[in-house]
């Protein structure tokens, strides 16, 4: 059994609670907002709000992706949106991909200030992540295999030791894993990848994107994706956007959505659990 920091265990209980393990990715985008609340002082706030009023019985975890605040007014909706979640007793995780050097990576970790976990990429190895890692109550989920198609260019590539590269980073993840707060991201879209990873690191919650608009494997999300049960599967654009031609009412339409999914999820967990 995983030993898991304060996040994961937070985690844990959250997914036990709600009985869910749906992440709702807030990527607020400006084009796409209802055309009603464009007058608002704070469109993207206004409307994360309503989708969390609408989805919070539904969510383990929210993940905005910072990409969609990072402007003065998009700082102010992040920081407003992470309070709210906050307020209704769910974690919010930032989809920032965050990693670099020096002084630049002990600057970037400090959006965990704000935040309970955050996504960062390994490319430049161990020193570059070390001060995200050594905040040990924070969760940090590793880039390890993602759902985009031009994933394969890097992470397929073969290594002299016949792995794959995502192979070994999972393996590195798991050695990073000192105080129990690494998660890895594997898309869902590559479930035979995402089984490979689990039979690499057996103990390491995975936040699974790609369910969704991006039609990934839901069963093998849930098979694969969860650590003694934790873990998270992602949909971002599939639930926020789902009423976007329902007008005022697009929230509503985003909490069907987000408990389809849920309840599409629990299916499989059931499956795998009986």
């Amino acid at each position: 059994m995983p030993e898991f920091n304060p996040f994961f265990s937070d985690l844990a209980d959250r997914i036990h609670a709600k009985n869910t393990v749906v992440s709702v990715g807030l990527d607020a985008d400006l084009d796409k907002l209802p055309e009603h609340l464009h007058d608002r002082d704070l469109p993207r706030w206004a409307f994360n709000r309503r989708i969390i009023d609408a989805t919070h019985e539904y969510a383990a975890c929210y993940k905005p992706n910072v990409a969609f605040y990072e402007d003065a007014d998009g700082w102010r909706s992040l920081r407003e949106t992470i309070a709210y979640a906050h307020g209704k007793d769910v974690p919010v995780l930032l989809d920032a991909k965050r990693a670099d050097i020096g002084n630049t990576a002990r600057k970037y970790a400090e959006l965990l200030d704000h935040a309970d976990a955050i996504t960062v990429n390994p490319y430049l190895g161990r020193d570059s992540l070390s001060p995200f890692l050594s905040r040990h109550e924070k969760g940090v989920f590793v880039l390890c295999r993602t759902s985009n198609p031009g994933g394969a260019d890097l992470q397929d590539l073969e290594l002299d030791s016949g792995e794959p590269l995502y192979r070994r980073v999972a393996a590195l993840a798991d050695l990073w894993n000192e105080a129990g707060n690494v998660g890895l991201v594997v898309g869902a879209t590559t479930p035979d990848e995402l089984a490979d990873v689990r039979e690499a690191v057996p103990d390491l919650p995975f936040l699974v994107p790609g369910v969704g608009a991006q039609g990934g494997d839901a069963e093998a999300a849930v098979e694969y994706g969860l650590a003694d049960g934790v873990g998270l599967v992602n949909s971002s654009r599939g639930i926020i956007f789902a009423g976007s031609e329902a007008g005022e009412e697009f929230a509503t339409v985003a909490g069907q959505a987000a408990k389809r999914l849920r309840d599409r999820l629990n299916e499989h967990r059931k499956r795998d659990d009986g």
